[in-house]
């Protein structure tokens, strides 16, 4: 059974830092591009950040370039977003995602409040 399980979402001020998790099993977690998302209300979920299967090439949206890092750790089957110098436009829920040819799965989200 396939299962992603993003935490460490949360409410934080303006300028400070958040680091989410994906804990990822039921698959080969280390064939994977794994991604995370964000949609925000009223919005279309967008691509915050994607890594490859072994972390080796990393993608960022324009709006998060130099304050978001991507990592994960095959040994763990877990993938990792810091967020640094969060802004209130940040705020979405995070999904996490998992993909390999024609295999795509989703995690439940996880919340992050960016506001003073």
């Amino acid at each position: 059974q396939v299962q992603l399980v993003e935490s460490g979402g949360g409410l934080v001020q303006p300028g400070g830092s958040l680091r989410l998790s994906c804990a990822a099993s039921g698959f080969t977690f280390s064939s994977y591009i794994m991604s995370w998302y964000r949609q925000a209300p009223g919005k279309e979920r967008e691509l915050v950040a994607a890594i490859s299967n072994t972390g080796g090439v990393t993608n960022f949206a324009d709006s998060v370039k130099g304050r978001f890092t991507i990592s994960r750790d095959n040994a763990k089957n877990t993938v990792y977003l810091q967020m640094n110098s969060l802004k209130p436009e940040d705020t979405a829920v995070y999904y996490c995602n998992a993909k390999w040819y024609f295999s795509n799965y989703w995690g439940q989200g996880t919340q992050v409040t960016v506001s003073s």
